[in-house]
Parts: C-alpha cells; sequence; structure tokens
C-alpha cells in the first residue's frame, strides 16, 4: 500500500467542569474537523469511505479516554485512534479538580496505488 497523507488537521478540546477525558478527546477531533470541508477525495478519484483517518490525542490521562467514541466522531472513512501523553490539566482554583485541555491531530491519507492497479 503507497499510503500518502494528504491533510493533518489540529484541534484542541475541553472538559472544564467534568473532568472527562473522553469528552475533551472527543472536542479536540471535532474542533480539527468541524471547520474544515475537506473534498479532494473526489479530486483524485476517490469515495469519501476511501480515507484512511488516524487520530492522536494527547491528554494527561490517556487509560480514561474511550477510544470508540472518540472514532464515531469521524464522520467517514476508516479511521484509528491513538492515546498518547500529553495534553494539560489545569488545577481549579478551589483545589477541586482541574480543567482538561486535550489535543489532536487528525491525519487524512489516501491508498494512491489502490486506484491504479489493473490500470
Amino acid at each position: 500500500m503507497a499510503k500518502t497523507r494528504m491533510a493533518l488537521e489540529l484541534g484542541m478540546g475541553t472538559s472544564l467542569r467534568k473532568g472527562d477525558y473522553t469528552r475533551a478527546a472527543v472536542r479536540a477531533v471535532q474542533d480539527a474537523l468541524w471547520r474544515n470541508s475537506v473534498s479532494f477525495a473526489e479530486a483524485f478519484g476517490f469515495e469519501k469511505s476511501d480515507m484512511l483517518i488516524d487520530v492522536e490525542i494527547g491528554v494527561q490521562k490517556p487509560d480514561e479516554v474511550d477510544k470508540g467514541e472518540v472514532k464515531a466522531v469521524l464522520p467517514y472513512g476508516n479511521g484509528t485512534v491513538q492515546v498518547v501523553a500529553g495534553g494539560l490539566d489545569v488545577p481549579k482554583p478551589d483545589g477541586d479538580g482541574v480543567t482538561i485541555l486535550a489535543n489532536a491531530a487528525v491525519v487524512i491519507s489516501f491508498d494512491m496505488e489502490r486506484k491504479g492497479e489493473g490500470a
């Protein structure tokens, strides 16, 4: 497979009150995707479902992110989700919990050889 990177989108998400790492991660992916309209699939003769989408999320507690919920945000394509240590936990002034910041990198690729096979 000739996996060719076509786009990189970056986003940030937060959980301000509930301490929910998954919610912050979902919001980060939404931030990366929701202000863009990726239309190059058709330009290269692909369907949107042919997109190979790799999501990397950075949060302070990676084990607390539900990867399935993050992947469910992707509107189409074949997605993978990796969660790593990163992001930021900001202590609340009253000492009761943290505000969570999650960072997302969403890489969109295509298998550029697949369309040329058999030609």
